[in-house]
């Protein structure tokens, strides 16, 4: 738990920006905690979820989708399509109480920050409690018998 508070304390939100440095961060989604994504996926943002993977393929995360990866595997070839909440130059979850900590705290202020920012949520996710939301989202998505049909096998037998 206070692992989870000191990220909130660590990366604390910007001031809202629309230049084009700030609107380039929003073509990749930023990442939700943990905790975060849980709340994001009880209010039926589920569909909207991407689940995206580690290098190795041994945990994975879940973050807004890019266009066409909606409850879906995030695939590379998707991400000049940007994130689906992207509207008009606009995020929807802005202001919502369930933009991701990464999109709260990257600034073009903020310059290097980012990569410290996201390994912090990589070691969140890379729990128990993290791989454990993977598991119900890729379940709640019907995408449980997927993750052997796209190699995944091993991620599928250490969510299990």
């Amino acid at each position: 738990m206070r692992h989870k508070q000191d990220l909130q304390r660590k990366y604390p939100p910007s001031e809202p920006c629309s230049c084009e440095v700030c609107l380039s961060y929003c073509q990749r989604p930023g990442w939700w905690t943990v905790k975060e994504a849980a709340s994001a996926l009880e209010a039926g943002l589920g569909p909207r979820m991407m689940l995206e993977l580690s290098p190795d393929h041994s945990f994975g995360v879940l973050s807004p989708a890019f266009y066409g990866c909606e409850g879906f595997f995030g695939f590379n070839e998707y991400a000049p399509r940007g994130c689906n909440f992207l509207k008009n130059g606009l995020c929807e979850l802005h202001g919502s109480g369930r933009q991701p900590l990464e999109c709260r705290f990257c600034h073009h202020d903020r310059v290097g920050l980012g990569p410290r920012c996201h390994a912090d949520l990589e070691k969140d996710w890379n729990t128990p409690a993290g791989q454990a939301l993977v598991t119900r989202w890729t379940r709640q998505m019907g995408l449980w018998d997927e993750l052997e049909r796209y190699g995944l096998g091993s991620l599928k037998a250490k969510l299990d």
